[in-house]
């Protein structure tokens, strides 16, 4: 799995963050952070569900 996020694209929504808060942060102006690009397998169904969950579609998973 490769996760991914396009900063110039995210609307700071958080739902990342709040579905997987392993694998995504926010930084001080909400913009959504990768904190781990392969997330361990006991990340990986936030991530998804991350990726598919964000209204701007800045996320990204990659099987």
């Amino acid at each position: 799995m490769r996760v991914t996020a396009d900063r110039e694209v995210c609307v700071g929504a958080g739902l990342c963050a709040m579905t997987a808060p392993g694998v995504f942060d926010q930084d001080d102006d909400g913009v959504v952070t990768v904190l781990t690009a392969d997330p361990g397998d006991e990340a990986r169904a936030g991530a998804r569900e991350a990726g598919m969950l964000c209204p701007s579609g800045a996320v990204h998973v990659t099987e």
